[in-house]
């Protein structure tokens, strides 16, 4: 066998070798990726706010192609609101009210935290919310950003430490 034929075997050895390999990795990214929703579910951090986002009948949408940018209140942040403000807002005569505070959560753009400037910004609520940065801290009307850039096949999740209530 001479250099040539013996180059054209390696390629094609490692060729029927890899070629699987990069089919398995690809198809590994594919199921490895979840949308916004999907990356909340699976973390028991935002159990009360999957719970609020499926009662509000959320989480189709929110489960679409987007780009959304979810500013997310953990279990803790919604411990804060008034006893009972959970319970209540969870009941389904209270699904309009509970829809407009989870769609303050939301803004229709994928913002990293790289992207994010001070200012008012449009949420699918209808109303803005206003972005501070101060000291190299981010809040969102006043509730604290405390972990950025939790990305998803359709847009990002900022953690923010309280619930966000309309003004109105």
């Amino acid at each position: 066998m001479n250099i040539r034929n013996l180059l054209i075997t390696a390629t094609t050895v490692t060729t029927l070798i890899a070629a699987p390999l990069a089919i398995a990795d690809d198809h590994k990214k594919k199921a490895d990726a979840k949308n916004v929703v999907e990356i909340a579910a699976s973390n028991d951090s935002f159990s009360t706010l999957v719970a609020a986002v499926k009662a509000a009948g959320l989480a189709e949408a929110l489960s679409g192609d987007g780009p959304f940018t979810i500013f997310a209140p953990t279990n803790d942040a919604f411990e804060k609101l008034p006893e009972g403000t959970v319970e209540s807002l969870l009941k389904p005569e209270n699904k309009d009210k509970l829809t407009k505070i989870l769609k303050l959560h939301v803004v229709g753009a994928k913002v990293m935290a790289a992207d994010v400037k001070p200012g008012d910004v449009d949420t699918l609520a209808g109303e803005s919310v206003k972005i501070a940065v101060a000291d190299g801290n981010v809040t969102v009307n006043g509730a604290k950003v405390v972990k950025t850039d939790i990305a998803g096949t359709n847009g990002v999740i900022h953690v923010i430490d309280t619930v966000i209530l309309p003004t109105s």
